[in-house]
């Protein structure tokens, strides 16, 4: 059964804006990007998601077609953002199979909580090979495509576009480094990388037509990140720490989505919108309900959280 539209956009985008356009999303399946592309499908996109996963992939991609009918979303699994090949054909397929390849969001993402003596090298580099390697090779995959559409969909800003808008990149970051945060150091260096690796295509690609933006999260309710990293128990704790008084929603980051990519977002680029109610302004050691510095200094590795330090890693 379909979800109510209002749980994933917004009312006031109109109906067909991203119509015969293409999206192309790494760590689809997740319920931050799950919702971004299935708001650009209820208004007219189809669809192609990436996971690791296959069973949660495909599946997810059948639930998003249920927001317009007609709407086709294909579902790619098994493919891991670290290994370039995978994504290639990937993309050479999402765009054979749906046409093109006009936007692209870079949302494959690895994370859990422990402090840098707990991090091994192993594990540090796991999480700046998906976060940044995985952001690199999707913008590498998707790039000719990119190009290929902005050529097609330039704007001056004036004149209403024939054909809509297109060639614009997302990347899906976060707060986590702007202040600095306690037991997240892999991720807030991961998460500066990508921030750059923004900037980076907007000069590079920009003249060619194609923008380049972030997304930075707060605490969204409902996402593995809330139920991973914090714990349950401190979760209304927590809201205080947001200036606006509770956990954003799936739906808030899926506008933003829609605003960058439609023809409101064509003069924004290299530019970095956080969506987090203010949440970074009075984050820092505090979060995660862990008490600082009391628990740094106690050596304990974290626990009572799905996102804990993986021994393996």
């Amino acid at each position: 059964m379909p979800m109510d539209r209002y749980e994933y956009v917004s009312d006031v985008w109109r109906d067909g804006i991203f119509d015969n356009k293409v999206v192309f999303c790494t760590g689809g399946a997740g319920s931050i990007c799950s919702a971004q592309v299935r708001a650009m499908v209820a208004l007219g996109a189809n669809a192609c998601i990436i996971g690791r996963n296959v069973e949660k992939t495909e599946t997810m991609a059948k639930d998003i077609a249920t927001a317009r009918s007609g709407a086709k979303v294909i579902g790619i699994g098994a493919v891991d953002v670290r290994r370039p090949e995978l994504l290639q054909a990937a993309a050479d397929r999402c765009a054979k199979e749906l046409g093109s390849i006009d936007f692209v969001i870079a949302g494959a993402a690895g994370n859990f909580l422990a402090t840098m003596d707990q991090i091994s090298p192993n594990a540090l580099k796991s999480v700046i090979d998906i976060d940044v390697l995985g952001s690199y090779n999707t913008v590498k995959a998707t790039l000719p495509y990119l190009v290929e559409s902005a050529a097609k969909h330039r704007t001056d800003g004036k004149t209403r576009p024939a054909n809509g808008t297109g060639g614009r990149i997302i990347f899906v970051s976060a707060t986590l480094h702007y202040s600095g945060t306690a037991l997240q150091s892999h991720v807030s260096v991961a998460k500066a990388g990508v921030d750059a690796m923004s900037v980076s295509v907007a000069i590079e690609q920009g003249p060619k037509g194609i923008t380049s933006n972030v997304i930075a999260p707060g605490p969204i309710a409902d996402t593995e990140g809330v139920a991973r990293l914090s714990k349950k128990e401190t979760r209304v704790k927590a809201y205080k720490a947001v200036p606006t008084g509770r956990y954003g929603s799936v739906k808030e980051i899926a506008d933003a989505t829609i605003y960058l990519f439609s023809d409101s977002g064509n003069y924004v680029n290299g530019e970095t919108l956080v969506v987090d109610g203010g949440h970074w302004h009075t984050a820092g050691t505090s979060s995660h309900g862990f008490e600082y510095p009391d628990f740094l200094l106690s050596g304990e590795t974290v626990t009572g959280v799905a996102g804990g330090k993986k021994a393996k890693l």
